[in-house]
């Protein structure tokens, strides 16, 4: 047990965390884009199987017996060209026109004629392949027969070869648009995010500044007369004990006062990460300071933690070294942090007080612990704080040291 405010150190000195895996995090699962990527890679290879099946389907239904071997060679060659019709679309269009114009391929084109559309648009490549698609539907072949045919009849194909091909550019624009439709749903979505983040930030930093207003004019101008207050009595004062009472009075104001000027700090700036906050390292000089009998033991290497952690754990001792002055009557207190691969964990107790009811005036809300259990939950830490069973209070918290929020 050390002297009162006299820290002892026990274990390795403040070091490295064992085996550097403070930043080190599980395997990431498969991402959600990745696994996308893979369902839609499958089913485009679904697409292009029915794309082919349909369109030898349409050609074996309308097959005439009496039909020549060229026109069995252009129908088939016409539906076999479809699997190469999304790298190249153009040619495979012209593949499949001979097998629309003298075979029974007319679905086939079709097809192709929709991919390239979806793929080029309203291009010259384009509009050719649509005259193309639009002339296998009107042309009758051989070329007697399509002589043969009434005027009507030419008008009837005529019209029926811009359906057939009209229908499969009309559906390729239909779906360009869709898609174009849904990335500027998508990104308004996005703007939307982004405009109530903004908006929030805006209301969290003029809340932030509001507090560091009041903070600054009411609070430390408090702590500021207590210390000026301290430093005048110990002058005035004979008594050695009165003067070095008001020595610590005067010391602790005076940190109070600088802890307050960094916290303003912090409030009034966007990122409160940007200013230097007391960690782990300078708990030596927290139990210096503390005023009552205090053990320190440090286990393990715990130089290089996480800002977070680091904070957290001088905080949870700075507040429980508070109750047990407020509550303990400065009891010996015994403090220890231990550090593994996994987790770190700092425990704050004291023995029990000499007088019950020590801490009787001295105001408390009760919101101490509470923002103990807040911060702990914030970094996904478990806070334990309770009576011991020889009537001092002990505070545990713990700290994983592989959580994702924690680096």
């Amino acid at each position: 047990m050390a002297d009162a405010g006299g820290p002892t150190l026990s274990g390795d000195a403040v070091g490295r965390l064992p085996g550097g895996r403070v930043d080190g995090a599980p395997t990431e699962p498969v991402p959600r884009a990745a696994l996308r990527a893979l369902l839609g890679r499958y089913r485009q290879w679904a697409f292009d199987v029915a794309a082919v099946v349909v369109a030898a389907l349409d050609v074996w239904l309308r097959v005439v017996p009496e039909a020549e071997a060229y026109n069995y060679v252009l129908s088939i060659l016409s539906v076999v060209a479809l699997v190469l019709r999304r790298r190249f679309p153009f040619l495979v269009v012209l593949l499949t026109v001979p097998g629309f114009l003298a075979g029974w391929a007319q679905l086939a084109a079709m097809i192709a004629l929709g991919t390239l559309a979806r793929r080029k648009l309203l291009t010259t490549q384009t509009f050719i392949a649509a005259g193309l698609v639009w002339f296998s539907r009107f042309f009758l072949w051989p070329i007697d027969e399509f002589r043969a045919l009434e005027w009507s009849t030419h008008v009837h194909d005529a019209i029926y070869g811009c359906l057939v091909a009209g229908m499969p550019v009309a559906i390729a624009l239909l779906a360009h648009a869709r898609e174009e439709l849904s990335a500027k749903i998508a990104d308004l979505a996005v703007s939307r995010e982004r405009e109530r983040v903004l908006h929030a930030h805006a209301v969290r930093a003029d809340e932030r500044a509001r507090l560091a207003r009041e903070m600054h004019d009411v609070v430390s101008h408090q702590v500021s007369l207590i210390a000026m207050q301290a430093g005048a009595l110990r002058v005035a004062a004979d008594d050695p004990n009165a003067q070095q009472v008001a020595g610590v009075i005067r010391n602790l104001s005076t940190r109070t006062l600088d802890e307050l000027r960094q916290l303003v700090s912090v409030l009034r700036t966007t990122n409160g990460d940007d200013s230097p906050q007391p960690g782990i390292e300078d708990l030596p000089a927290l139990v210096a300071g503390a005023g009552i009998p205090t053990t320190l033991t440090v286990r393990d290497e715990v130089e290089g933690l996480p800002a977070p952690i680091s904070g957290a754990v001088y905080r949870t001792v700075q507040e429980a070294l508070t109750n047990v002055r407020k509550h303990a009557g400065g009891a010996p207190t015994t403090i220890r942090v231990t550090a593994t691969e996994e987790h770190l964990r700092v425990t704050v107790e004291n023995s029990a007080p000499a007088d019950p009811h020590a801490g009787g005036a001295f105001p408390s809300g009760g919101h101490g612990l509470v923002g103990l259990r807040e911060r702990a939950a914030l970094l996904s830490g478990e806070f334990e704080a309770g009576h011991t069973a020889s009537g001092g209070y002990r505070v545990r918290v713990t700290f994983p040291l592989h959580h994702p929020r924690s680096t």
